[in-house]
């Protein structure tokens, strides 16, 4: 499990495409400092395995047709930087919200309006998913737990919210360089989908 709080901002040094798979490796000095095969470290806030080290402050993970489908992943190139965060301790402090790097689906920066010292980003969602968004709300975006300010179900483009972002936000995350057509990943609220199945799951006991 994570929280949505990105821990750096990590660097993609490679990746190898296959007909149905990819290996990515990264190199993020903060979570590798503790980092052991078999980790899960969320990478643009998708849950990777840590299945070799090749430097003391690189990863590498296999990243599964599933995951090449659903999320951004398989547009990745060496160079491009990338959110970070280990899993979560049992017992440690939750600072965003419950995040489980299994991503629902992509979407797309729309606009962004610049404020005082923040910004107001806009947030194309997949129909399928815009039920799942609700004002003041929680939604995991590239793995960057955030609170909805806005939902915009009327716009004749398509479903869309908006999120505010800090200056932390802005600095130590990829949104704060996503400029309008960007596509990123988003988690929706897995508390929301659970409270949906137990609605329509037909009362089976």
């Amino acid at each position: 499990m994570f929280t949505g709080i990105v821990e750096e901002l990590g660097e993609v040094l490679g990746t190898e495409s296959g007909p149905s798979s990819a290996r990515l490796t990264v190199r993020g000095p903060v979570v590798t400092a503790d980092a052991r095969h078999g980790d899960s470290i969320a990478v643009n806030g998708v849950c990777l395995t840590i299945t070799d080290q090749p430097a003391p402050d690189a990863f590498t993970a296999d990243v599964m047709l599933e995951t090449l489908e659903r999320t951004t992943l398989g547009g990745l190139r060496p160079g491009d930087p990338v959110n970070l965060e280990r899993a979560v301790p049992a017992g440690a402090r939750l600072g965003g919200h419950v995040v489980q790097g299994h991503v629902d689906g992509v979407g797309r920066v729309v606009a962004r309006t610049p404020g005082d010292r923040w910004e107001t980003v806009r947030i194309e969602v997949p129909a399928a998913l815009a039920r799942y968004v609700a004002e003041k709300g929680s939604v995991a975006v590239d793995g960057t737990s955030l609170t909805v300010a806005a939902v915009h179900d009327d716009d004749p483009a398509g479903p869309s919210f908006s999120v505010g972002l800090i200056p932390t936000t802005l600095a130590a995350t990829t949104l704060g360089r996503a400029a309008p057509g960007a596509r990123v990943n988003l988690e929706v609220d897995v508390i929301a989908k659970y409270v949906e199945r137990l609605l329509t799951a037909g009362g089976a006991s």
